[in-house]
């Protein structure tokens, strides 16, 4: 199949025709001609209004339920989700039922990825069953293709156990992923610790038992010599303590969730459960603060943590709500709308996420196989229900306008198209 790109800005920063404007031809899944003009005859022409092109999104930590919670999501609607989003590769969290802590389970998820446009990874847990107490068979889930590890939304409680994680994926150069959060303290908290929780009469988790994790898994990281990387990170604090590790030479890499720069505590003061979430939503401070550590460079990715809840799990008080929200496809306009930057968001989410993990960057370049992603970076849409591809539809998002629509992607010869 022949698919014709008419007019579209490349950005790619290490692409020869970065930030021009430009046709591209495909063929049989490989850029055959980059020009300003190609008039070739192909199966599918594709043209917009200031069209962008950029290689393949991906983001690193998903949840598509697959298997045990398929009411909530599987990896045939996940990956729906994820071409919405405009993502080409996804990695998968491991909690699902049963977890994803053996060979057999890692090589389930890779033979169901096979019959979608991403290309799926799997995220091996690192201790068994997810329940941080036995280390999980790391080496033979990397053998089947367990991308990384670390027990998804758990939290690794226990040290020693942390550090032999760390030790041993030193074998492969591979990464621990945590979720950093200290569940001794804020036990039973229901959203950040502050005013707001004080006035609306919820317990509070506090930033504190995020960064006492932080700090103690950044000395872990440099007692193993050993790489590590905290997502859905929330503490402002928690930031400075991985800058000054990363100075120090730790091998540390951290991620935000993109509702993180998008709400704050005080916007739960209408008690909507899709804005029930862990790591909680944090103060208006924390927030902008946020933002600003995604301009400068201390977050090195965003991870979309797309945590889809059962309609049950949601339509219920305040406290008896599951945690999550869907954000695959809803993630680039969040997030442009917030104020980052373009290019700075497809730097991250293309060659930092990939850098992170010790996979290969695509290239926009000809002779090379092509994993696009289409947007139009400036306009502006009403987020519907009827948008939603996943099978759950918990989204705080939902009638929100934002900016930054995604056209497309691009991936494993298969072209697939928003309508």
């Amino acid at each position: 199949m022949n698919i014709l790109i008419k007019q579209a800005c490349i950005i790619s920063p290490s692409a020869p025709f970065h930030g021009q404007i430009q046709d591209i031809l495909i063929s049989g899944g490989k850029i055959k001609k980059i020009a300003k003009t190609i008039s070739e005859k192909s199966d599918k022409v594709i043209e917009a209004d200031n069209l962008h092109v950029s290689i393949g999104w991906m983001d690193i930590f998903a949840d598509f339920g697959d298997p045990g919670f398929e009411q909530k999501e599987s990896v045939e609607t996940g990956a729906k989700a994820a071409s919405a989003g405009g993502f080409t590769d996804v990695m998968l969290i491991p909690n699902s039922s049963p977890v994803v802590d053996n060979k057999s389970q890692v090589e389930y998820i890779v033979q169901k990825a096979n019959q979608v446009t991403q290309t799926i990874h799997p995220i091996g847990a690192v201790s068994k069953n997810a329940a941080g107490k036995e280390l999980s068979e790391m080496y033979d889930m990397r053998q089947s293709g367990a991308i990384a590890f670390g027990d998804g939304i758990n939290s690794i409680q226990n040290s020693g156990l942390v550090l032999k994680a760390l030790q041993y994926v030193k074998t492969f150069n591979g990464t621990v992923i945590q979720v950093p959060d200290d569940t001794s303290i804020g036990t039973g908290g229901l959203m950040n610790e502050g005013v707001i929780s004080t006035q609306m009469g919820l317990p509070g988790k506090p930033t504190m038992a995020e960064e006492l994790m932080v700090a103690r898994d950044l000395k872990l990281a440099r007692y193993a010599d050993s790489k590590i990387h905290f997502t859905g990170v929330s503490s402002p604090k928690s930031l400075e303590y991985i800058k000054r590790s990363k100075e120090s030479g730790i091998k540390v890499t951290c991620s935000i969730a993109p509702y993180q720069v998008f709400f704050c505590d005080e916007d739960l003061q209408e008690y909507d459960t899709n804005l029930k979430l862990n790591p909680p939503l944090r103060n208006r401070n924390d927030m902008m603060a946020l933002r600003q550590a995604l301009l400068d460079g201390t977050i090195d990715c965003v991870a979309s943590h797309h945590m889809p809840q059962h309609w049950d799990n949601k339509t219920c008080e305040f406290e008896y709500a599951k945690p999550g929200m869907i954000s695959l496809e809803s993630m680039f306009a969040v997030l442009t709308s917030a104020g980052l930057p373009v290019a700075d968001f497809v730097k991250m989410q293309t060659v930092s996420a990939r850098q992170i993990f010790g996979l290969p960057v695509p290239e926009l370049k000809e002779g090379e196989s092509a994993s696009l992603t289409l947007f139009l970076p400036d306009a502006e849409f009403t987020f519907d229900e009827k948008m939603i591809r996943s099978k759950s539809k918990n989204s705080p998002f939902i009638g929100k306008t934002l900016k930054g629509k995604v056209f497309g992607i691009i991936n494993k010869h298969l072209l697939e198209l928003n309508n």
